[in-house]
């Protein structure tokens, strides 16, 4: 879609319902291109659902910074995902271009919530899945 097609307008995005994502979790797509004629920019939310963990995957040239709404989530990260992070509610994440990393919710009962930033306006469709080394 043509960015300038909203013109100088404030854009307003209720997504009703979750876009199934390579990563294998609900995805509702907020500011993108496609919704809001964004150029630069994308912010979505995210759920991980109680148990649930992502695909292993990176995102091709663009940064990731995430805010934890609610829950809490191990990402395991690097060429083997060997490294691992815990964060909860209340923290802000960065993840940068082309770093292989996978969520995982640590609850079984309870799903974690999360707002989502990256610098590409079409970030959804630029997500690897990543096979890692081990």
């Amino acid at each position: 879609m043509d960015a300038n097609a909203f013109g100088d307008e404030i854009i307003t995005v209720r997504p009703q319902e979750a876009t199934e994502t390579l990563q294998k979790l609900p995805y509702f797509i907020g500011i993108s291109e496609q919704t809001a004629g964004s150029k630069g920019l994308s912010l979505s939310f995210i759920v991980i659902p109680p148990g649930a963990v992502s695909e292993a995957h990176e995102h091709d040239g663009y940064e990731s910074a995430i805010y934890v709404l609610e829950g809490e989530v191990e990402t395991r990260y690097g060429e083997y995902l060997e490294k691992r992070v815990i964060n909860r509610a209340g923290d802000f994440i960065y993840i940068p271009p082309g770093l292989t990393h996978q969520a995982f919710n640590m609850s079984e009962t309870h799903p974690a919530r999360a707002l989502v930033a990256r610098n590409d306006a079409n970030d959804v469709e630029k997500v690897i899945l990543s096979q890692p080394q081990g």
